[in-house]
């Protein structure tokens, strides 16, 4: 297929093809530096969990999935030893999940390998205005609430 036949496949069908040769991409050089016994979900879940950690409530929320889920998840992560679970500073019998150093250091060389990955994308396309134009749509879809969670349902 030339680039002009892409103008008529449907949006929802690129953007997916999009994010999963993107993401394929990603892992494989994941993969390659030593990284792989985590996937996509575990990335996203580092993210939430960065920003001073959470309860699994919370995290089921921010990723948009069920409460079991975000507990399989960090049960997962607490056996692998990417998180741990912290008494929760306002008490009670709520625990505060929290990453490992191990997952920080996991987020050091993804970061690294996302920043390249997409320099070389960049040289090819006007990500700045992809990025532009994706917000607008996403903006017109969910509002201005933020951005909703990208459930991981892979």
């Amino acid at each position: 297929m030339t680039r002009d036949d892409y103008e008529g496949v449907e949006l929802t069908f690129l953007l997916g093809l999009g994010f999963q040769l993107v993401l394929a991409e990603f892992t494989r050089r994941l993969t390659e530096a030593g990284q792989r016994d985590l996937r996509p979900v575990h990335g996203m879940t580092f993210q939430v969990l960065g920003r001073g950690g959470a309860t699994a409530t919370e995290l089921a929320e921010r990723l948009g999935v069920t409460k079991q889920a975000a507990g399989q998840i960090v049960d997962d992560l607490e056996k692998r030893g990417y998180v741990r679970r912290d008494p929760h500073p306002e008490g009670g019998r709520r625990k505060l999940v929290v990453l490992t150093p191990a997952a920080w250091e996991h987020l050091s060389v993804a970061g690294r390998i996302l920043h390249e990955l997409e320099a070389e994308l960049g040289r090819g396309t006007d990500l700045g205005a992809l990025r532009r134009e994706l917000g607008s749509v996403i903006r017109t879809l969910h509002g201005e609430d933020g951005l909703p969670p990208l459930r991981p349902v892979w």
